[in-house]
């Protein structure tokens, strides 16, 4: 069974098998069993720069995950900008957010599974180009169609940076640096996530042409993305012994030994993301109903404070324990709850921007929590699978809490639907922590 010298934590392995003398055996001929790649294997110096430097790969690849992610929140302070031109309703401006996730969870199970088979690279690659074009849709919107459109296919973008990005981090970064590449790849996400709407917020404010400006600059950086994936080695693309090499898609699994760490990431990162969503889809009309506040600058500042908090939250949480991690999280959304009810009960910015702050942490925590477990305990075939359904698990509450309430707004007003939402999350993020502190007991 030959060995793809692209595996990073087995570049030693390769070089060892490539230095090792041959033995004098002239009565067994080996020539005809040796394949086209594994000659070229032998004749091929110790590896690329990016295997002799698994770190710097490792950070390459995280970078291309960030800029992917920008796209993910860049249009949230635009949010009402076009709503106020195009005269839609809360429950479409919820739609709105919501049909990313719809594009984002029919891609995952697929991302996941091919780039387990296939090799990360050629999974985000095509991710990267579908992001392009959303830019490119996004810049020419002029209708509602053409804004869920483009919502959809950046979700396509996005599920390909979760279903393969993230594996491809901790890929590159070798056995050895398992927990620290899941660290830099949770931090990657949430980093990105927090540049798009501040970089749509400044646009918005800056110039006439916003809803242009924030895409084209995006779709540049998409372009320096693909260009950097490219250089770096493709990813490991594992066989199961006797295996013919023929396969079929199907839904994500791993084997029944990882199931629980999955389920245990995915309860309490569904309840912090779904904090998150709400906060991109509706925080600005709650900011400017609310409070009075309609700037998209501080739209896409409070936004971009959420997910800032979200990646400076995790650099001293990767020092704590899985379990203490996940408390955290669990708290945070408790805190953040009652932050949301209180801003809207009171008219207080204060209190909505600490809310969206405790959200963004408890999203980095649960996510943090969540990739370290599959990074530890999950087989390094099926890792891409696994962290496809940890987000699978988180972005489907995510998707159709920001829905029911956007519908809660149309039919019974803020308040109303806004302490049901706090209360609803209330209640799971307390049996998710039931569910994660039986496990760590």
């Amino acid at each position: 069974m030959a060995i793809s010298t692209s595996a990073i934590d087995t570049a030693a392995i390769d070089a060892a098998a490539i230095d090792t003398p041959a033995i004098d055996t002239p009565a067994i001929s080996t020539a005809g069993l040796r394949s086209p790649s594994s000659a070229a294997a032998r004749r091929a110096p110790a590896g690329t720069f990016h295997q002799r430097h698994p770190r710097l790969a490792m950070w390459a690849a995280a970078a291309i995950v960030a800029a992917v992610f920008v796209l993910s929140n860049a249009p949230t302070p635009l949010y009402m900008r076009w709503q106020a031109e195009l005269g839609f309703s809360s429950s479409t401006l919820a739609a709105l957010f919501s049909i990313y996730v719809v594009g984002l969870l029919i891609t995952l199970p697929i991302a996941g599974q091919c780039s387990d088979q296939l090799g990360c690279r050629r999974v985000l690659i095509p991710g990267i180009a579908a992001g392009m074009l959303a830019c490119l849709l996004f810049a020419t919107a002029r209708s509602v169609a053409l804004l869920l459109l483009a919502r959809f296919v950046s979700g396509i973008s996005v599920a390909a940076a979760i279903g393969a990005g993230l594996s491809w981090v901790v890929e590159l970064g070798g056995a050895l640096r398992r927990r620290n590449a899941a660290q830099l790849a949770s931090v990657a996400l949430v980093l990105g996530a927090s540049l798009g709407p501040l970089l749509g917020g400044w646009f918005a404010l800056t110039r006439d042409e916003s809803t242009r400006a924030v895409f084209w600059t995006e779709l540049a950086l998409l372009a320096g993305a693909g260009a950097l994936a490219m250089t770096l080695p493709p990813g490991r693309t594992p066989r199961l012994p006797g295996a013919s090499g023929a396969w079929r898609l199907r839904f994500p699994s791993v084997c029944r030994d990882s199931r629980l760490h999955v389920a245990l990431g995915a309860s309490l990162f569904g309840c912090a993301m779904s904090c998150t969503a709400f906060v991109l889809s509706l925080g600005p009309s709650v900011l400017a109903r609310s409070t009075g506040v309609d700037s998209p600058l501080v739209a896409g500042g409070m936004a971009c404070a959420m997910f800032m908090t979200a990646t400076l939250a995790q650099v001293p949480a990767g020092k704590l324990t899985v379990r203490r991690i996940f408390a955290l999280s669990a708290l945070s959304i408790v805190v953040a709850m009652a932050c949301l009810v209180t801003a809207v009960a009171a008219a207080s910015p204060a209190a909505l921007l600490s809310g969206a702050i405790l959200a963004g942490a408890a999203h980095g925590l649960a996510q943090l929590a969540g990739l370290t477990l599959i990074a530890v305990h999950v087989s390094e075939g099926q890792r891409a699978q696994a962290t496809a359904l940890l987000n699978i698990g988180g972005y489907i509450p995510c998707g159709l809490m920001p829905v029911m309430v956007g519908v809660l707004v149309d039919h019974g007003g803020f308040t109303v639907a806004i302490t049901g939402f706090a209360l609803c999350i209330t209640l799971a993020t307390t049996a998710a922590w039931l569910f994660v502190s039986s496990y760590f007991r």
